[in-house]
């Protein structure tokens, strides 16, 4: 998240309802000695929803060669032992050759970590960017980030 946008503001207009969903299993040896999670367990977890969204949207072993650009992590709240944890997980962009992941880490319902991952495709056996192909580029907008519904204040059902 840049320094200028606050990144619950960049998140909050996305509809999370139609993100993919993982939950993830906290290990104790994922706390640290103040008994919440780690900071550099985040990486992993983040790490973890990314594997299982490319799993959902069936994304063959042929088109799976990226490289990680950029990750940003936000930690907002910290994330104890006991809690039941999910990363939620939408593309915000698809560019040329990358792509950007959003995701969001709760904590029993509620928003602990925000992060932004830019993904650069390569070619295999190299590290140079490459343009994604049509049918990446196809699975990876199922996912792709819509604004969320807007809600009418007011309205009542039924009036013309």
């Amino acid at each position: 998240m840049s320094p200028s946008a606050r990144p619950e503001a960049a998140f909050a207009h996305f509809d999370w309802e139609a993100a993919h969903r993982v939950p993830i299993q906290m290990r104790y040896a994922d706390l640290d000695t103040l008994g919440h999670l780690n900071n550099a367990v985040y990486v992993q977890y983040f790490e973890t929803a990314r594997v299982r969204l490319t799993e959902a949207l069936e994304i063959p072993p042929h088109l799976d060669r990226s490289v990680i650009a950029r990750l940003e992590i936000d930690y907002r709240r910290e994330v104890r032992w006991g809690q039941t944890v999910i990363v939620e997980t939408l593309i915000e962009r698809l560019g040329r050759t990358s792509w950007t992941t959003v995701a969001r880490l709760l904590a029993d319902g509620e928003v602990c970590t925000l992060a932004r991952t830019v993904e650069v495709r390569v070619p295999e056996g190299g590290l140079t960017p490459t343009p994604l192909e049509d049918e990446l580029r196809a699975r990876l907008e199922r996912l792709l980030a819509r604004p969320r519904p807007a809600v009418t204040v007011g309205a009542n059902v039924g009036e013309s």
